[in-house]
């Protein structure tokens, strides 16, 4: 007999805002679709120039964003998002195993540091 996976939703879904920046299409949709599955209102974003205007105007309690992407770079982005606003918490996901960026990124302001695939 096969085991059976049981998947329990959340009581109550979130209404809470995350930004999803990464310029891989395919994570776009992926993460988008896990984090959306959980109740969150996700907002995607294939560049971090349009999701700091996101976050510079709306409460944004979460921001997953790749490090490694075309024009400004994750970590431009991430610290740039550090000065508009420090209550926002960024979880930065990557395809690459790079120590400095993770040491970077940690010292600029990250809750997380997450190796691609998760």
């Amino acid at each position: 007999m096969a085991a059976q996976i049981r998947v329990t939703p959340t009581e109550k879904p979130s209404s809470e805002i995350v930004c999803l920046v990464d310029d891989d299409p395919l994570v776009l949709r992926s993460t988008g679709l896990l984090l959306a599955s959980d109740g969150f209102a996700v907002r995607r974003f294939d560049n971090g120039e349009i999701s700091l205007l996101i976050v510079a105007s709306h409460d944004v309690p979460l921001v997953v964003l790749d490090i490694w992407m075309e024009g400004m770079t994750g970590l431009e982005v991430l610290a740039r998002l550090c000065a508009i606003s420090r209550q926002t918490h960024v979880i930065v996901i990557t395809g690459a195993k790079i120590a400095p960026a993770r040491v970077t990124a940690k010292q600029i302001g990250t809750v997380a540091f997450l190796i691609k695939p998760f």
